[in-house]
């Protein structure tokens, strides 16, 4: 009765303290849990939206954010956006990069499929000095930097190994990207500053980056937009290029995983009977010999 006295008292505690954490931010709510293709244990990336994505990044995105950890041949690889080499190499020829020759000079060549991702911007201090005195963070792993506490008892079920919800990083990209509103009444909103409710504090210094109509996406066989030409959508599909650029091995990842899981079940079972047959005998003759133990006292 002490132990579950002892046991519930902790819960509370924990719960309480994570609720006093979540009330200090209580101005920034947290951003609603989507629905991705990726997601849990058998999640897998829609190849069509990470495209989708990339045309989003390529257009807007790139025009402030670095991409330097994935290279023009990463978006031909299994599980990542499906581009072909030959589609890779003339991407990749549209682009120029700068190395060193012989001689030590610096020289302009046309982008390889080996390449990373140009920047925009020739430094981080001019980056900083393009953006109000702070360089744009880099897009390559933003989805695993960018993410928030859901709190308890919610981390615990994301935790599940059948759940194994791990996008909240995901979710916040997305819903900032739709936060950007008119401030409310009373809210001082500085110069170089916007309001966006999914942001701590609730100002952010990126202007709102995309609206409506803005990506021309391809059309279907009636000749209209296969989705919608939405904040939602471009927000939607360029979060989930940005969780791939962050993991484009995850679903190797996660059927090795699966995998290894199956594996351990049954080596726990094949071990469990192996103890059974091992220990059979054993554990006859010891109770064989209990009675007559009695008998002997």
């Amino acid at each position: 009765m002490k132990t579950t006295r002892v046991l519930a008292a902790s819960l509370l505690a924990v719960g309480l303290s994570f609720t006093a954490a979540r009330s200090e931010t209580a101005h920034s709510p947290n951003p609603p849990r989507e629905s991705w293709s990726f997601a849990g244990i058998f999640g897998k990336f829609d190849q069509a939206q990470l495209q989708r994505g990339f045309q989003v990044y390529r257009e807007v995105c790139s025009n402030c954010h670095s991409m330097n950890l994935v290279r023009f041949r990463n978006l031909a690889e299994a599980g990542g956006p499906g581009f072909n080499a030959g589609q890779i190499k003339a991407l990749a020829a549209e682009y120029k990069v700068k190395e060193l020759n012989d001689n030590g000079e610096e020289i302009e060549r046309n982008a390889r499929p080996a390449d990373a991702w140009p920047s925009p911007f020739p430094n981080e201090k001019a980056a900083a000095a393009a953006n109000g005195g702070k360089a744009p963070p880099d897009f390559s792993v933003l989805a695993k930097a960018r993410t928030f506490e859901r709190g308890f008892p919610l981390f615990v079920v994301d935790a599940m190994p059948f759940v194994g919800y791990s996008e909240q990083g995901v979710d916040y990209i997305h819903a900032l990207l739709n936060g950007y509103e008119e401030p409310p009444a009373g809210k001082d909103v500085p110069d170089g500053a916007h309001y966006n409710k999914y942001m701590d504090g609730n100002l952010i210094a990126m202007a709102k980056p995309l609206s409506d109509g803005q990506v021309t996406y391809a059309k279907g066989a009636n000749g209209e937009p296969v989705v919608p030409e939405t904040v939602e959508q471009y927000s939607r599909d360029v979060a989930a290029f940005m969780a791939w650029a962050a993991e484009p091995h995850l679903e190797a990842r996660k059927a090795l995983g699966f995998r290894v899981i199956l594996f351990l079940i049954l080596l726990s079972g094949l071990l469990y009977y192996v103890k059974k047959r091992v220990w059979a005998d054993v554990g006859g003759e010891v109770h064989g010999l209990q009675p007559e133990l009695h008998k002997a006292g």
